[in-house]
């Protein structure tokens, strides 16, 4: 099975709720978000490309990009897997290098990537194509490398990119074990910086036969989120075995 076919049905089995869908972009005036998740494996990419299928199916035109990908070299595979998952292909800007302005060769933190590599992240350059996206675009989705912590340099961080460039921030998340306490620390640490929290999507991937955990996290998590966030949306993604 396609992963596009396996999104279909997923969406078929359970129709999202497009009222919501709406408001979680409509009062938000800059057209730039970064996705960011609780680990490596929350599956952001997964989830990058499904926000950015709805926001096209409401009328939105929306790009998505990796500000910074390692172990690739002359593309970035998390790209590939967005375009086929929103069934684009490659886009002019996938081209032009603006959706993957900087890749490094070795799979590992960016710092770390960048040092192996011998040379520096260019941030300017990664700042320059998401605002030429930005130009372009409705909706920009900025996936993020791993979790919020995660250095791009010796000292800096993730989490101090996000809350310097003030991009509203959707937050992934799922039903795995220990997930409540990655979310819980990741909240705190964007209440720590001031970051907005746009979003939480509720990755069900994986699949699993016993959702005792799965259920109780999502109620968890969103009532945490009526208590501490409460301008913050929650939104649940469908499960897709496809997901990489």
């Amino acid at each position: 099975m396609s992963e596009i076919s396996s999104i279909n049905d997923s969406l078929a089995a359970k129709p999202l709720n497009y009222h919501l869908l709406n408001i979680i972009f409509k009062a938000m005036e800059n057209n730039i978000y970064f996705i960011s998740g609780i680990d490596t494996d929350a599956g952001k990419s997964y989830c990058t490309a499904f926000l950015a299928c709805e926001l096209i199916r409401s009328g939105k035109r929306v790009i998505t990009q990796k500000f910074i990908q390692t172990g690739n070299t002359g593309h970035s595979e998390d790209i590939d897997l967005h375009r086929r998952l929103m069934g684009t292909g490659m886009t002019e800007e996938d081209r032009e290098g603006l959706t993957m302005p900087e890749i490094f060769s070795y799979p590992c933190s960016p710092h770390l990537a960048a040092r192996i590599d011998n040379r520096p992240i260019d941030f300017g350059k990664i700042e320059r194509a998401t605002q030429e996206l930005a130009r372009r675009y409705d909706v920009v989705l900025v996936e993020g490398a791993g979790g919020l912590m995660v250095p791009l340099t010796d000292d800096y961080l993730t989490i101090d990119y996000i809350a310097e460039k003030q991009y509203p921030l959707v937050f992934v998340t799922s039903g795995k074990l220990g997930s409540i306490n990655h979310t819980l620390l990741s909240f705190e640490a964007i209440r720590n910086r001031g970051i907005q929290l746009d979003t939480v999507l509720y990755n069900l991937y994986p699949t699993v036969e016993d959702t005792t955990i799965q259920e109780d996290t999502m109620q968890y998590i969103r009532r945490y989120l009526k208590k501490n966030f409460p301008e913050a949306k929650f939104m649940v993604v469908p499960s897709c075995e496809a997901q990489n």
